[in-house]
This record gives C-alpha cells, sequence and structure tokens, in this order.
C-alpha cells in the first residue's frame, strides 16, 4: 500500500457546487476508483485560502495502469469535466499534474 498526497485550488465562487457534486458522487465514478485500486480516499477543504487536499491509499501493483484505465474511462472523463472548472491547479506543479502531488515526509500508525 501506498499513501498518495496531493493539493489543488478551488474557485471561491465554486464552493458550494463543488461540495454538493462531492455530496452525492456519481455511483459509476466511485466504482471504478475502486477497480482502479484506491482506498480511503478522502478529500479535504480548507477554507479561507481554498485549498483541496486529497489523500489516498494505492493497493495495487501497477499505479500508471490504473490510472491510465481510471482516465479513458467515460464516466469519469465526464465527472472531470464538471469539476475541473471549479479547480485551480497550483503552479508551479509536476509536468501532467492537475492536483500537485506532494512526498510524504511522516506517518505513524
Amino acid at each position: 500500500m501506498k499513501r498518495h498526497g496531493s493539493v489543488i485550488a478551488l474557485k471561491p465562487d465554486k464552493i458550494e457546487e463543488y461540495k454538493r457534486l462531492h455530496a452525492d458522487v456519481w455511483p459509476g465514478v466511485l466504482a471504478m476508483i475502486t477497480q482502479c485500486n484506491i482506498r480511503n480516499y478522502t478529500i479535504f477543504l480548507r477554507e479561507p485560502e481554498n485549498l483541496l487536499f486529497s489523500y489516498f491509499e494505492y493497493v495495487g501493483d501497477d499505479f500508471e495502469a490504473d490510472m491510465a484505465r481510471m482516465a479513458a474511462d467515460p464516466e469519469t472523463q465526464r465527472w472531470w469535466a464538471v469539476c475541473g472548472p471549479c479547480q485551480v491547479p497550483l503552479t508551479p506543479r509536476g509536468e501532467g499534474e492537475h492536483w500537485a502531488e506532494m512526498p510524504e515526509v511522516f506517518h505513524h500508525d
């Protein structure tokens, strides 16, 4: 299992819409998250800075292949098309990243 954290900004005028969307995530999107070996997926919102922090645990063997599978899923693509306009990617961030990845620096069970 590998833990992943990432961050992105949220447009102030889209906060309520984003919360509404995530209060009722589409079943196909949730199923794809599970099929792609993601567990314990959580998104936190920090206001008033309007930063979203994402955390999940990856339990598969090929992260890149699972992420490519998710990206190719038509329902996930539709979901991202709805959520994407609410978000503001940070600069700088890694090449190809929408959400900026955050390296783990500490963990305690």
